[in-house]
């Protein structure tokens, strides 16, 4: 793990263990108690850097992962990757878990996204790098024969064309949807949008990715 977000300030003594353990939390859980998450951000807050690091250990691969297929650029990736773990850590001291942490945590991937494409006053263009993961949506071959990884190959490529060409309110719903495991409700609040529009633009998506897929089946 990156030291660089571990920063020193957050290093404990034992009188604020003793101080933290000895106390409730002085906020309160109001809407998301049962929220392990957002347990962890609040005890993170108050000085627990294993928190923090459960958090990181948690969330990283999903996190990565959406960044990587926004960008579509592995450098930029992890630029935005890490400019959003330093944003949950400079606003740990902030945080009130009145939504899920997930939802606080893709809220910030999303706006670091956002930012970054204001920047450069640009969305990432074409089909972007070869990112492993999109072969996961797709069933797993029995064996490792030649015909069976060039029709896995075929798959991933169409797949990440056609993700590639979905307008970008779909993209931004269908990446949220498939790697933050937040809900359509939680999804709308990321984006700004209407929970229905939300709804809408995630079936559009799947639609098109589905129709990308059995074309490819079509071709065997």
């Amino acid at each position: 793990m990156n030291a660089a977000l571990f920063p020193m300030d957050g290093v404990t003594s034992p009188e604020m263990r003793a101080r933290f353990a000895s106390r409730k939390l002085a906020r309160r859980v109001e809407v998301v108690s049962d929220d392990e998450d957002a347990q962890l951000m609040l005890a993170y807050a108050s000085g627990e850097m294993r928190a923090f690091e459960t958090l990181y250990s948690r969330h990283r691969a999903a996190l990565y992962r959406y960044l990587v297929r926004q960008a579509r650029d592995g450098e930029i990736a992890n630029d935005l990757f890490q400019e959003v773990w330093s944003r949950v850590i400079a606003n740990r001291a902030r945080y009130e878990p009145r939504a899920k942490f997930r939802t606080f945590l893709f809220t910030l991937a999303y706006n670091c996204f956002i930012d970054h494409c204001r920047r450069v006053k640009a969305r990432p263009g074409g089909t972007g790098i070869e990112d492993a993961d999109a072969a996961d949506l797709l069933p797993a071959d029995e064996d490792g024969r030649p015909d069976a990884l060039l029709h896995r190959d075929e798959c991933s490529r169409r797949y990440r064309a056609a993700l590639a060409t979905l307008p970008v309110e779909q993209r931004d719903v269908y990446l949220l949807h498939e790697e933050s495991e937040l809900s359509l409700e939680e999804i709308a609040r990321v984006t700004g949008v209407g929970a229905e529009t939300a709804k809408s633009r995630l079936r559009y998506a799947v639609n098109k990715l589905k129709a990308a897929l059995a074309a490819t089946d079509d071709l065997r």
